[in-house]
């Protein structure tokens, strides 16, 4: 018997012969009823907020599971513990056990950690939050790829997530993209297919199913697909040498899922505009024929206007099937999606052989994890796998090494850290957004006590912005941080134009001055004379950490763009600022 002191050793589980899991698939897929079998193809959106039972929103979770017989869910925000607690509830009154994906492209921070504000901020905790893809592209190490898809999959599974919906493999080759954008690994088709592999391996390695997306590519794009249908017009051999190489270098590495694009790509579908999506020339020909695809095939959401304006809920169901899509994510309506399925086959518009093809490999894969055995999590599992020191590590390690510098006018970086001086910092966030500049900050203030800070969003009056400005005459510094990712804003430039005009107006004054850019790394070219310019990626506690620490010359700055920002720097480009002599520790 094991003292207090000493760690509870766990046997090792007993190998399992994988026929075992094929025989309970075929076994359970025999007796399912049409109807069963359609609802096993649907995964409709789960908050992971606390849901008593009784409440609107268990009730209807539960009729999903009971009358609509669902196979799946997915998981949106909520806490760790609550997200566990509720996946165990939901995995409880179903009577097949649930596959269950969520969007955790940086992690399973994506979508349980966060904050509130009452009116204090008070912050919240939660899973590790990874900086963005591309900062693992200005890092440009394979290594930290893969932890990353390691620590993303250990902490899911701790949760109840089988299916991270990760990574991104779009290359994003289009400044103007409005959805991809950082969320990308980068430019270079062969780098992100090298990153790409590795962050599968991660995930597929340590028992999770990564899940490469968006088929067959979102990089190049300057329409969003939540609000239209973009249209791909390249040819095949462009698509073949840029867009589909890091999927089919991640189909190699093993990849056990895929997400399609909600994108037309008439070169590839026979000169038709449809939606990928809904397209078999590129769902089942191209990738499942020619690029020897077999995993899971999820459709993006479905409720995205790129496919619900065109669309009724059962006609797109009954589509994305016939596309070969195994997967009808977030369907509109989950019971007239099964309708559709079910009166596609009696009418013999789809064969029932097709409906079982996708049910099979769902229900294997669910034995493949073992969820025939256990579909449950222990509760007390999840502070001993989630967001631990360990894992965090592994965020900064990325987040350090991702720092870049495009600019350094006059050797201002690193800074000197006179504690004297006086500092202006100007943050600019979505209004949601309340942890920016909340970490980036606070580390400056621990160098500059009379750091003076100012929190800004779009709808900032030209008062203030004339206010500040006057202010910053009278500074030894100001550091402005940008906290956007997408080109666009609801029809508008990513940053207002008095925000670039005060960063110009820092220029002309000759006022000392920082721009650093925790998202898009594009922003430079509505500033392209700023004195100095650092890429951060992101705004995660570990990226905005990271980025202070680089201004005072406590870590070296080795980061490198993977993409261009046209027409001022090419990929590759970054300085290197070593770190100061006298820097120790964190």
């Amino acid at each position: 018997m094991t003292s207090p002191d000493q760690p509870m050793i766990h046997p090792e589980p007993e190998p399992r012969d994988p026929a075992e899991g094929l025989a309970w698939a075929e076994h359970t897929l025999a007796s399912l009823t049409l109807r069963e079998k359609a609802g096993q193809l649907m995964m409709p959106w789960v908050l992971g907020d606390f849901a008593p039972e009784g409440t609107a929103s268990h009730d209807r979770m539960l009729g999903y599971i009971r009358d609509q017989g669902i196979g799946g869910v997915i998981m949106s925000v909520g806490s760790p513990t609550e997200v566990a607690a509720k996946l165990n509830d939901l995995q409880e009154h179903s009577k097949l056990p649930l596959l269950v994906g969520a969007d955790l492209e940086t992690g399973a921070g994506f979508r349980m950690r966060g904050a509130i504000q009452m009116p204090g901020t008070i912050e919240l905790g939660g899973a590790t939050d990874f900086p963005s893809l591309m900062a693992v592209g200005a890092a440009g190490d394979a290594g930290l790829a893969y932890e990353m898809g390691r620590v993303t999959a250990v902490e899911a599974r701790a949760v109840g997530i089988h299916v991270p919906f990760a990574p991104v493999l779009d290359v994003n080759n289009n400044p103007d993209n409005p959805i991809i954008n950082v969320r990308s690994f980068g430019e270079d088709p062969a780098q992100v297919a090298a990153l790409g592999a590795a962050f599968v391996r991660g995930i597929q390695e340590n028992g999770g199913i990564a899940t490469g997306k968006h088929f067959p590519g979102h990089g190049d794009t300057d329409t969003d697909s939540h609000t239209a249908l973009p249209i791909i017009n390249h040819s095949r051999a462009r698509m073949d040498s840029i867009e589909l190489l890091p999927f089919q270098a991640a189909i190699d590495a093993g990849m056990g899922a895929l997400m399609t694009a909600h994108i037309s790509v008439p070169s590839i579908n026979a000169g038709r505009g449809d939606p990928s999506t809904l397209s078999a020339a590129i769902m089942t020909d191209l990738l499942r024929g020619e690029m020897g695809f077999t995993g899971l095939l999820f459709t993006d959401a479905m409720d995205m206007s790129a496919i619900a304006r065109q669309h009724s809920a059962e006609e797109a169901a009954v589509r994305a099937i016939e596309a070969g899509a195994d997967v009808i994510l977030m369907p509109p309506s989950p019971a007239r999606a099964i309708d559709g399925i079910v009166a596609a086959v009696e009418s013999g518009r789809i064969s029932e052989a097709r409906i079982d093809a996708s049910v099979r490999r769902l229900l294997e894969v669910k034995a493949d994890i073992g969820l025939d055995e256990n579909r449950l999590v222990s509760l007390a599992g999840v502070y001993s796998a989630v967001g631990i020191p360990a894992h965090t590590e592994v965020a900064t390690r990325v987040a350090e090494r991702s720092i870049t510098v495009l600019r350094n006018g006059g050797n201002l970086l690193p800074l000197r850290g006179t504690r004297t001086a006086r500092v202006l910092s100007v943050s600019y966030r979505r209004e949601s957004d309340v942890l920016a500049g909340r970490y980036f900050d606070r580390r400056l203030r621990a160098t500059y006590p009379q750091l003076t800070t100012a929190s800004l969003t779009r709808d900032a009056s030209s008062d203030l912005y004339a206010g500040l400005l006057r202010q910053a005459r009278n500074q030894a510094l100001v550091v402005v941080s940008t906290y956007v990712t997408a080109v666009s804003y609801q029809g508008s430039m990513a940053l207002p134009e008095e925000l670039t005009d005060f960063i110009g107006a820092l220029e002309e004054g000759g006022i000392p001055h920082i721009v650093v850019s925790f998202g898009n790394p594009y922003l430079l070219t509505s500033f392209p004379d700023v004195r100095a310019y650092m890429l951060a990626w992101s705004g995660s506690e570990a990226s905005q950490t990271a980025a202070a620490r680089a201004i005072f010359g406590d870590l070296e700055i080795t980061g490198r763009i993977p993409t261009r920002i046209p027409p001022l720097y090419e990929i590759g480009d970054g300085m290197t600022i070593p770190a100061k002599a006298s820097a120790n520790g964190r």
